[in-house]
């Protein structure tokens, strides 16, 4: 930016957020809070808003972290996003080499791993297009620096959005579909084929119900772009959309999830203690459980991770916030 003197809150802001008719000495001793800077402001048009400023957004690069740290993120994420998408390419093509090696119970899996694949692919997307879809260009002959992409007018953002939370959410849903057809294996000793008779209702739930809440927040207009990541969520400055479109779906899941798997386990231990089995299968037992519980621990270490990390930006949130007028990089 352009060096100068001035000092802020400047005239340009005042006209805005003060009360014209108040004409006392004493109010310019007031606390006016947060004032956008008029590096800051977009059209008013795009409906933007910043920390409860309308016609504002967050600047790019992100303003709570140093160069060196968004540069390390960037890339650690590209490259456990190559990983990622690796490891679930070859979970879905030995899938569609052998169709019959992934039945009922298991066959959860294979669409858990599908959405896990293009999660990973949108993230990779991000590391590709660094922050060119998640910022908004910068206009330095109008004063106006790089700012964070919000809403549905960037359709390139809006795409990133669609995909990634509808197959994060998804996945989630699939985890426990799957624990709920261990559960239907384990204790009223569904077959395959009695548990693959519910496949529709299975279909109708992990689609339909991420479908519906990625069409509301669509019509709700609550997209924000990841100047960290280069993709585009929600909640990722509005604490309230996180708090209920992310961080509610996925706890609802882990406690379904994991509820529904304790108590599979518990009856297959019971199984495994209580009815006399021959050797081979109490093999088989065994091996099952052990199975259900490493698949179990890779999905949940991550995934509680993921909600701690969460659940301390709901904590601490408006304390950033609070301290943030005081760091923005402005004169």
């Amino acid at each position: 930016f352009p060096d100068c003197d001035e000092s802020y809150p400047r005239a340009v802001d005042l006209l805005v957020n003060e009360d014209p008719t108040d004409q006392s000495p004493i109010s310019v001793q007031r606390d006016y809070g947060f004032w956008c800077p008029r590096e800051l402001k977009v059209e008013p048009e795009l409906g933007y808003t910043f920390l409860g400023v309308r016609d504002c957004s967050p600047p790019c690069p992100n303003m709570y972290f140093r160069r060196e740290e968004l540069t390390f993120a960037r890339y650690f994420i590209g490259v456990v996003s190559i990983v990622c998408l690796s490891a679930t390419l070859f979970t879905f093509l030995t899938f569609l080499i052998d169709v019959t090696r992934f039945r009922y119970p298991e066959r959860p899996i294979i669409f858990y791993a599908v959405c896990y694949m293009m999660v990973s692919l949108v993230f990779f997307l991000g590391f590709l297009l660094e922050d060119r879809v998640a910022c908004n260009a910068a206009n330095p002959s109008q004063y106006k620096t790089s700012t964070v992409t919000q809403g549905s007018h960037n359709k390139a953002c809006t795409l990133l959005f669609m995909v990634l939370y509808f197959f994060t959410m998804a996945g989630s849903v699939w985890w426990v579909i799957l624990t709920i057809t261990w559960f239907l294996a384990a204790v009223p000793k569904w077959g395959s084929e009695a548990i693959e008779k519910k496949a529709l209702l299975f279909h109708a739930s992990a689609w339909g119900i991420p479908g519906m809440l990625t069409i509301a927040l669509l019509a709700l207009n609550k997209i924000e772009g990841d100047n960290i990541s280069g993709v585009c969520f929600v909640g990722l400055y509005d604490v309230h959309t996180l708090r209920w479109f992310v961080l509610a779906p996925l706890c609802l899941d882990v406690l379904v999830g994991v509820s529904l798997l304790l108590a599979g386990i518990v009856a297959l231990n019971r199984v495994r203690m209580e009815i006399p089995l021959e050797k081979e299968n109490q093999d088989k037992l065994v091996k099952f459980m052990i199975r259900i519980g490493v698949f179990s621990v890779l999905y949940l270490v991550p995934l509680l991770t993921v909600v701690g990390c969460y659940l301390y930006e709901q904590t601490y949130r408006s304390i950033w916030e609070t301290t943030l007028p005081h760091s923005l990089p402005f004169p």
